[in-house]
């Protein structure tokens, strides 16, 4: 839901994995209406985006995830687009009723096969099985809430 400290440049989201299955919610609005994407959204101002992703994927899907491991970065001439692996902690998948229509548990197979799962969720599926991705890695900035990420 927008919110007037949104950044609408900045956005995060989560490949979840449980039991060998990739949450996706049904999105209802935008380009992606009708699509099965992963869940995620915009970062309001002063938020890092792992706080976004856990918040959004609460609002989202009812589902408490833990961001791990950054599987994707996706830059473009007015926004960039940051994607998590998140480990599933609790909570039953549901429907928010507004941004989506659907949250369903799926064979990631199943998922890379139809037609409205769109190609950059695809991509994200696929990275979140294939080991190598980067990690937080502790460092000192002057600046709050800076967080660095290096390739294992």
């Amino acid at each position: 839901m927008a919110q007037e400290n949104t950044n609408w440049s900045q956005s995060a989201a989560a490949v979840c994995i449980r039991e060998g299955k990739v949450l996706l919610a049904r999105h209802t609005y935008g380009s992606g209406t009708g699509k099965l994407i992963i869940p995620g959204g915009y970062v309001n101002m002063g938020e890092a985006p792992q706080d976004a992703v856990k918040r959004e994927f609460l609002e989202e899907t009812g589902v408490v995830i833990e961001p791990g491991e950054l599987i994707g970065v996706r830059f473009n001439d007015h926004d960039w687009y940051v994607v998590f692996l998140a480990e599933y902690v609790s909570g039953e998948a549901r429907s928010d009723g507004e941004e989506n229509s659907e949250v369903v548990w799926m064979d990631p197979v199943e998922a890379m096969k139809r037609e409205d799962v769109p190609e950059l969720t695809k991509i994200m599926i696929g990275k979140a099985f294939q080991p190598g991705a980067w990690v937080q890695t502790p460092f000192r900035s002057s600046r709050a809430g800076s967080t660095l990420y290096c390739a294992e």
